[in-house]
């Protein structure tokens, strides 16, 4: 017997099963909402700024709008000098009744310049509950109790993917291809399998939980503070979990530089952190299979378009059904869009184990520093 063709049906099987079990997982994830919160807590809310995003005066807007008793609002810049610092201040005098502080400087604890940005907010906020939300999270008026109903007695940390939204460009429905239907279905996907892990966009905390190691310079022992934070949190036998369903981040104008660029950074950020999860993406996207079914439907004498054909369709009306489902970017091109980024994918794979260089808002980075040596803070 052809050895292509067993190898080549296994290979369909697998890789036809974790596509849609993923999906499965992701939807039934997602529309299991949490329970409501029954008390609110005072929260503290970390912010870092850095910059104009597109859309930033809207996402940093939505922090002063929120539908919850009580809070606080603790902007961090690093740059006395950054022209984001005039929209924050222009927001805080338009809403006078909400306590909000804007604190300026740089503490050099970690190599993560996002990190040494926050430590100022850590050590300045009043309050036992501590949410840091990157600034270009938009935040609906229920997000701290949506967070907050996510905790479990033997929770940790309970975090946010960033799901891509009103995309302006092509290359901006790219990024939330990459975003949403791919990376998190995946997340969720681990969350619903009890292997959450915590991503950087919105990250809530109880105080006492991270001080136990150290505080938030502990997050410094990675390059990518929510690596750090996921060895942190599993290390004290606790879980992360994922608020359902997740924050949008509206995306804008993207070139395609951008889009590669970003992923490029966090595929290096996940090949340094977490090694041997990062190794099987190279199999993940519809090319294996559709490589395999190939040398099947060649092995066994089959027509290559009526085999390949129904496989393609098959795989992208599933992801199109967890767009629909979750309510995530979805057009007449997005099929073809995310054909470009499974395209993309084994590129950007290689790309991560070919170098360490990447940039980071203007801060040239490299993954190979895992652990922060304080005297670099000297150089």
């Amino acid at each position: 017997m052809n050895l292509l063709i067993p190898v080549g049906g296994a290979v369909c099987c697998i890789a036809a099963i974790a596509q849609v079990v993923s999906i499965l997982v992701a939807i039934l994830r997602f529309h299991k909402r949490d329970k409501s919160v029954a008390d609110h807590p005072s929260v503290s809310i970390l912010r870092p700024v850095c910059g104009i995003d597109n859309f930033v005066e809207e996402t940093l807007r939505s922090t002063f709008q929120l539908d919850y008793p009580h809070y606080e609002i603790v902007f961090c810049v690093a740059d006395a000098d950054d022209p984001v610092i005039p929209v924050v201040q222009r927001l805080m005098a338009a809403y006078p009744d909400i306590e909000a502080r804007l604190l300026i400087g740089n503490s050099t604890v970690s190599a993560n310049p996002k990190l040494n940005n926050l430590v100022k907010g850590w050590h300045a906020a009043h309050h036992q509950w501590v949410l840091m939300v990157d600034s270009n999270v938009l935040m609906p008026k229920d997000h701290l109790q949506r967070m907050l109903s996510a905790w479990r007695p033997d929770t940790g940390l309970v975090c946010s993917p960033p799901i891509g939204c009103a995309p302006q460009t092509v290359w901006a429905e790219l990024e939330c291809a990459f975003l949403n239907t791919y990376q998190a279905r995946w997340q969720y996907f681990a969350d619903g399998i009890g292997l959450g892990f915590a991503q950087g966009k919105a990250m809530l905390w109880r105080r006492e939980l991270l001080d136990l190691t150290g505080g938030i310079e502990a997050l410094g022992g990675e390059i990518a503070e929510d690596a750090a934070a996921t060895k942190i949190i599993r290390a004290l036998g606790l879980r992360v979990r994922l608020v359902a369903p997740a924050f949008v981040q509206p995306l804008g104008h993207r070139s395609l530089a951008d889009v590669w660029h970003r992923q490029l950074r966090w595929a290096r950020l996940r090949r340094v952190t977490f090694k041997l999860f990062f190794v099987p993406e190279l199999f993940v996207g519809i090319l294996p299979p559709l490589a395999a079914a190939a040398a099947l439907t060649a092995a066994a004498g089959w027509p290559m378009i009526g085999t390949l054909v129904p496989l393609v369709a098959a795989w992208y009306a599933a992801e199109a059904l967890l767009a629909y489902s979750a309510g995530w970017q979805f057009s007449l091109r997005s099929i073809p869009i995310w054909m470009l980024r499974d395209a993309l994918c084994p590129a950007l794979w290689i790309a991560a184990w070919a170098g360490d260089e990447f940039e980071w808002r203007g801060h040239a980075m490299t993954g190979a520093i895992d652990i922060f040596e304080p005297e670099q803070a000297l150089k």
